[in-house]
């Protein structure tokens, strides 16, 4: 049985022809042109987005981590309240899709606040500081459920003679936990808490849906104008990539400075 290589790599042959002519054919100089508007080029709006993006997810994140260290150490407490309240919390905003909760919040944060605060965030704001807010506190709600199941493995597989040591020192319950599990504990989720670190950058693309003009609401934006919807999908592509090549660029030097000797990671 004879089988002829020639004619089955001319379809393939042409199909990478035709896709380097179709990247050939890119206006690679579409981010450097003119905006209507005369307010720079198609670049700034880029790199508006990329700042809105980064912003977002920073905000969230700091939300989500203290957020999930507090119910992540109420998961490992022998009080039974704070661990079911904990255990309830984690399974009411790890198992809503976030896009669910991004509206749910979009609609009811501005009924449940009153006084001057409603005022001030349904007319004093603009709408995209107002969408920030909302988008910031639903992907920082949503990631701390993420956060507090990485913060309770850390904790528990901690030898157990760490924290009967604390306690044997003087410590009460508390200083045990801030000076000596939660230190031990947060370097050996350092991997997964990367991974949300990520995780969180990817999901505030979600925020464009409830009106925030960040890397992805930039895209019809720039395409209104331009009509060039598959360059500017590689530009936000791109972005997105030096995004979180930055993140866990930083997180490795964290993660090197960090380790302990002959303590495993990846709790």
């Amino acid at each position: 049985m004879s089988f002829n290589w020639t004619l089955s790599f001319e379809p393939i042959a042409a199909l990478s022809w035709r896709f380097l002519d179709s990247i050939m054919s890119f206006n690679w100089m579409l981010f450097f042109q003119p905006t209507p508007y005369g307010d720079g080029i198609y670049l700034n709006w880029l790199l508006d987005g990329v700042l809105v993006t980064v912003s977002l997810a920073v905000t969230a994140w700091i939300i989500a981590f203290v957020l999930g260290s507090l119910v992540g150490i109420c998961r490992t407490l022998d009080n039974k309240f704070l661990n079911n309240f904990a255990a309830g919390y984690i399974q009411l905003f790890r198992n809503i899709p976030l896009l669910v909760q991004m509206f749910l919040w979009y609609m009811i944060l501005p009924v449940i606040l009153s006084g001057r605060l409603k005022i001030w965030f349904i007319s004093d704001l603009s709408p995209n500081v107002s969408a920030f807010i909302t988008a910031a506190i639903a992907l920082g709600l949503f990631t701390s459920a993420r956060i507090a199941e990485q913060v309770r493995t850390g904790i528990q597989t901690l030898p157990k003679g760490q924290r009967y040591a604390a306690i044997a020192l003087g410590l009460t319950n508390r200083q045990a936990y801030m000076y000596v599990l939660l230190p031990n504990a947060y370097r050996r989720i350092i991997p997964p808490l990367t991974s949300e670190m990520t995780n969180i950058i990817k999901n505030s693309s979600v925020a464009s849906t409830i009106g925030l003009i960040d890397l992805i609401g930039q895209i019809d934006r720039i395409n209104e104008s331009t009509n060039s919807i598959v360059e500017i999908l590689l530009g936000v592509t791109i972005a997105f990539m030096l995004i979180n090549y930055v993140v866990i660029t930083v997180m490795r030097i964290v993660e090197k400075y960090t380790r302990l000797p002959n303590m495993s990671h990846g709790g």
